[in-house]
């Protein structure tokens, strides 16, 4: 997340520390405005890597809905905007705007920070990504796995067996385990399901399948070597 740039925007630098303090835990980088004239500055010289921006409503020189109005001009990044006032008829007004969201003061950092991550994960949705075991190549995109290239044809539970585990790399996984979070708690059949789609799948896997190692006593882990 570390390439990620958010501008925070309010004129109490007490209220930007305390988000700048929160979103860089979860590794987002921090630009700064006090001003509605600042803010114009610092988004026109990083607009290119600035991701999101959190702008307060009530600032000198120029408020929020002022710089709400230039920015839409040329751009449609993420908005959210913080006001100490919560009247509808303000939120309409911020949604007609071009508003992605709105957030009242107080509020709690912690609920802002998953809206700032909810809002760039549907605005900003990650390419598609293959990620290679020793050769297994799956695509959570698209649910297909493919061994040196070849496409592996397997079966829903199949997948999300082999996905649980290789997700779970080089950690011994119970069996128990693996059928709460694959089978998602509503299986209440013989465990040895398991270790019979375990079989299936180490034969689609063909030499590869050697990385599904059983841990006696205990289950399985995925360990590419």
């Amino acid at each position: 997340m570390s390439d990620v740039t958010v501008l925070v925007v309010d004129d109490e630098s007490r209220m930007r520390k305390l988000i700048k303090d929160f979103l860089m835990q979860k590794g987002y980088g921090i630009l700064e405005a006090g001003d509605g004239e600042e803010a114009l500055q610092v988004f026109e010289e990083n607009q290119n890597k600035i991701k999101l921006i959190l702008l307060d409503v009530m600032m000198p020189k120029l408020d929020g809905w002022s710089v709400l109005r230039q920015i839409r001009q040329t751009s449609k990044i993420p908005i959210i905007m913080l006001t100490a006032r919560g009247e509808e008829q303000d939120e309409l007004f911020g949604f007609e705007l071009g508003v992605d969201e709105y957030i009242s003061k107080p509020f709690s950092p912690k609920i802002l920070v998953a809206r700032v991550e909810a809002i760039l994960k549907r605005t900003n949705p990650e390419e598609k990504k293959l990620k290679d075991y020793g050769g297994i190549v799956i695509d959570s995109e698209g649910r297909t796995v493919s061994v040196d290239g070849k496409p592996i044809e397997m079966s829903l539970r199949e997948y999300e067996l082999l996905k649980y585990l290789v997700d779970n790399e080089n950690i011994a996984l119970s069996r128990d385990k693996i059928l709460n979070n694959v089978w998602n708690y509503d299986y209440y059949g013989d465990s040895r399901t398991i270790d019979s789609h375990i079989k299936k799948i180490r034969h689609k896997l063909g030499k590869k399948g050697k990385y599904i190692q059983t841990i006696r006593g205990i289950g399985y882990k995925f360990e590419v070597k």
